[in-house]
């Protein structure tokens, strides 16, 4: 039996299911955690983008994966 975690929603995906809404949850606490501990420790703005870009877009990419490998197809 597939895992059905998330839903297709347009081009994004809607959480279903208990471990959705922590992964969907987990995703922005971890952005907000990084952006903290990069943001005290840069010097300009650029800093702290340029410490803070890696992070986001993994996290943002690999959401992205787990979401469309667990959503149910209707």
């Amino acid at each position: 039996m597939p895992v059905r975690w998330f839903v297709p929603m347009g081009w994004m995906h809607r959480p279903v299911s208990l471990v959705g809404w922590l992964l969907t949850l987990a995703a922005p606490a971890f952005m907000a955690q990084v952006f903290i501990t990069v943001d005290a420790r840069s010097h300009s703005v650029s800093d702290t983008l340029y410490g803070v870009f890696p992070f986001r877009g993994v996290t943002i990419r690999s959401w992205d994966w787990i979401a469309r490998r667990s959503a149910c197809r209707r």
